[in-house]
């Protein structure tokens, strides 16, 4: 892409305020979303640029061509306009919208997550007072994920009976001890 199509592109993403004092798409951003018709797999890897917050989550420009939406609910840390992050296709739906996450879908999270547990209680001499009850601010701040991820990868931890789920938190299980 050329340097001038990329500052038309920049240009394009900036949000005018209507009467009601809401942050809302200019013509040339829609002009540029409309022109890519981008095709998204879901659990994609993509470029956001946080646009505007609403009462149900973020909508973001997804790598400079489409819009699409982050759930509050599943938004764990601070998100600013214009900031730049990385991100995931979540799903495509059938009307074309796009929801978005912050943290890899499906299995590959769920190992990611459950390897970073077992970082930790190697590291905290084998047992550490987080568990399913913790707040997801807290799992969120020691581990980057979710707390519905954080259940998931506890629990196929517990199920390998690498782990034991206690009332004080998690332990490292014996055969714990032993995995790299």
């Amino acid at each position: 892409m050329e340097k001038s199509g990329k500052v038309d592109r920049v240009k394009a993403v900036k949000r005018l305020s209507d009467k009601r004092n809401r942050t809302v798409a200019s013509p040339e951003q829609h002009k540029v979303i409309d022109k890519e018709q981008t095709e998204f797999e879901e659990g994609q890897s993509v470029e956001l640029l946080i646009c505007e917050r609403t009462e149900i989550g973020y909508r973001a420009i997804i790598n400079d061509s489409r819009e699409g939406l982050l759930y509050k609910n599943e938004v764990f840390q601070t998100l600013r306009k214009g900031q730049h992050i990385a991100g995931f296709i979540k799903k495509v739906r059938d009307d074309g919208k796009i929801d978005l996450c912050l943290q890899k879908p499906g299995a590959e999270k769920i190992d990611e997550v459950s390897g970073k547990i077992l970082d930790a209680l190697k590291a905290q001499g084998g047992s550490i007072a987080v568990d399913d009850k913790s707040p997801p601010e807290v799992i969120y701040r020691l581990f980057g994920a979710s707390k519905k991820t954080f259940k998931k990868a506890i629990g196929a931890l517990y199920k390998k009976r690498l782990i034991l789920i206690e009332s004080s938190g998690i332990r490292l299980a014996k055969s714990g001890l032993k995995h790299d």
